[in-house]
């Protein structure tokens, strides 16, 4: 059981820092808009099962990606690492903080979405793709699923339940901060937004050091094992 809380916390603070439920909710009121709160909550609802859905298949698959194109626990790991590391200290260094869904909201916003029952037509695209998971989460989750996967079938089964478990809280947040957008974001100053980003960007810039570490000190041992 302690290797499950192990990677419930693991993944649940790497993924925390791009998913930005806060951040997001921010974009999410802005393409909805003005409707009424009904709305607001069957939106939620529907993105957080989305979420979930989404982080799971790509958490099943990924092991099996990795296999069919070759690349090894320690590669991927030092690769989604030093990715996690960029969007960081990118993050971190914005002089005008925004979220990474900045473009996607852009794109949403000229197109226009209508209310009502464009709204629920658009649950998955854009409003759970990639609004609230972008690509950045697909990178991470299959970092975390790579360096999820363990020789013993029980730790395996350990390690990609607290993986789930993680998501499956992550997205009860994202459903909270959702569902009551307009009264969070309401009582949230812009300053106090920006140094919750900084402060999220710094964690994930420290998570992808950490993971990239991992692998490379895995790529160093094997090296030195073979002189």
């Amino acid at each position: 059981m302690a290797l499950l809380w192990k990677y419930f916390a693991f993944g649940f603070s790497a993924l925390l820092p791009v998913v930005n439920p806060l951040g997001s909710a921010l974009v999410f009121l802005g393409l909805v808009g003005v409707v009424p709160p009904g709305i607001y909550r069957s939106l939620a609802r529907r993105i957080a099962i989305n979420t979930i859905l989404f982080f799971a298949v790509i958490e099943l698959l990924g092991s099996a990606l990795l296999s069919f194109f070759g690349i090894s626990l320690p590669i991927m790991q030092v690769s989604g690492g030093l990715v996690l590391a960029a969007m960081g200290w990118s993050l971190l260094n914005e002089k005008d903080p925004q979220t990474p869904v900045s473009e996607a909201q852009q794109e949403v916003e000229e197109s226009e979405e209508a209310k009502g029952e464009s709204l629920e037509q658009g649950a998955f695209y854009p409003l759970t793709f990639p609004v609230t998971a972008g690509p950045g989460c697909i990178v991470v989750m299959l970092t975390l699923s790579a360096h999820a996967s363990k020789k013993t079938i029980s730790d395996n089964l350990l390690a990609h339940a607290g993986l789930l478990l993680a998501v499956i809280v992550l997205s009860a947040l994202i459903y909270v901060c959702y569902a009551y957008a307009p009264q969070i974001t309401s009582k949230i100053s812009p300053a106090t937004a920006h140094g919750i980003l900084r402060v999220v960007a710094f964690i994930l810039l420290c998570i992808g050091v950490q993971i990239a570490w991992n692998g490379a000190a895995t790529l160093f041992t094997t090296v030195l094992q073979h002189r």
